[in-house]
């Protein structure tokens, strides 16, 4: 019921929305009858289809659907409903102006201004909030087709306490897969070619490997088998992981799913860390490599990460890899009690696969949920790593925020 009353709450603003964006275009439609009708026509042939859509959803089994289309028609839909919302904004800083106007005369006696020549501000506002929405759902149609465009970014990382044995050691550092949103296996399978032609020297994956069950690596589980490392593929646990976004028929069913998704890691050669910690070894020395379940600092996600059982017994080794998907755990808790860990990798954010990246500036709306979301950060001795995701969820597609392979090389 909960469900049903968003969505109902979500059609009657779409409404809204549509007739107040109707508005704009009427004021800046050409003069001639028939292109208006066109324009009409058009719009909102594409408005009703969008409400019908949302109205279906809390009597349809959209899950059944063909994957491409329920992926597609879901980004459309919600892309032409954020681009009417950013359109209105503008919209309405053209109905204060004018409310003000109204009430400033009223309240003085003055009499309105006389129209402007050229065009007036209302056709201006009109025609600038119709662009900026129209070229945001086409950004986010372009977006499309950057979902499997894998980007390789390569650091190298000095450490003063890094063993000798290890300098030069080559990380390959990958993070929500999200099996489950893939369409095209092939695409997939160039990216896994891509990490392989890196020659790393360890893989390390960062959690959320489905969107929901473990089914979803059914199709995927031999493609991912072919990432292999002279020291190993080490993983942890996502978020997503856990089944905790779906409606179960029982919790054995959902315990059942999770025990599935672990046996999946082992069955392609990974070795799934729940928080503990493993020795790498080289030429006679060690270093450690943490891993732990899901932790996260923001309420709505969840803290089923044990740092202390992965730590404890580490101690010892004068370097230490953490691995933990979310990077909020890094202020809240590594920093402050964990010390002696040298690089956290963690994923989770995907950049919100929209935003803006060139050399020496990045900017997401993700960075005003979490201040480390994208990259390298530091602080003393220490750092993070937050990988900008090598799946997608949502929105198929990125704008700017490319699906991402990081390969580290310690110095």
């Amino acid at each position: 019921m909960r469900n049903a009353g968003f969505t109902w709450f979500l059609l009657g603003l779409m409404v809204l929305l549509d007739i107040y964006v109707f508005q704009a275009i009427k004021v800046i439609a050409p003069a001639s009858p028939r292109a208006r009708i066109i324009i009409t026509t058009v719009y909102w042939l594409l408005s009703v289809a969008s409400i019908a859509m949302i109205m279906m959803l809390p009597y349809s089994n959209s899950a059944a659907w063909p994957k491409w289309i329920r992926t597609y028609v879901f980004a459309i839909v919600i892309g032409l409903f954020m681009s009417k919302l950013l359109a209105s904004l503008f919209i309405a800083v053209d109905d204060i102006r004018r409310a003000g106007t109204w009430a400033i005369g009223k309240f003085t006696g003055k009499a309105a201004a006389p129209a402007e020549a050229g065009i007036s501000r209302s056709v201006f506002l009109s025609w600038l909030s119709l662009a900026v929405g129209g070229g945001l759902f086409g950004t986010l149609l372009y977006g499309f087709n950057n979902k499997y465009r894998y980007q390789v970014n390569k650091l190298r990382l000095s450490f003063a306490n890094l063993p000798a044995a290890f300098k030069g050691m080559k990380i390959v550092h990958i993070s929500d897969i999200h099996s489950g949103s893939f369409t095209d296996k092939e695409a997939v399978e160039k990216g896994i070619r891509k990490i392989m032609d890196q020659k790393p020297d360890l893989i390390l994956f960062t959690g959320d490997l489905v969107n929901d069950r473990a089914v979803e690596m059914e199709e995927y589980k031999h493609v991912f088998a072919k990432l292999k490392a002279p020291m190993g593929v080490y993983s942890t646990l996502g978020n997503h992981d856990y089944g905790d976004y779906v409606h179960w028929e029982s919790a054995d069913v959902k315990a059942a799913n999770l025990e599935s998704l672990k046996s999946v890691h082992g069955e392609m050669g990974w070795r799934l860390l729940m928080n503990e910690h493993v020795v790498l070894e080289k030429e006679g020395e060690q270093i450690a490599l943490l891993g732990i379940e899901n932790w996260s600092a923001r309420g709505n996600f969840p803290k089923y990460g044990k740092m202390h059982e992965a730590h404890t017994g580490s101690e010892k080794y004068p370097f230490k890899i953490l691995m933990s998907h979310d990077p909020s755990h890094w202020e809240a808790e590594v920093l402050d009690k964990y010390k002696d860990v040298d690089l956290m990798l963690a994923g989770h954010t995907h950049g919100m696969q929209f935003g803006l990246e060139v050399p020496g500036f990045k900017w997401s709306p993700v960075q005003y949920m979490y201040k480390q979301w994208a990259g390298l950060y530091e602080a003393e001795q220490q750092r993070l790593y937050v990988n900008r995701g090598f799946g997608f969820i949502g929105y198929p597609g990125r704008v700017g925020i490319m699906p991402e392979i990081t390969v580290l090389e310690l110095a």
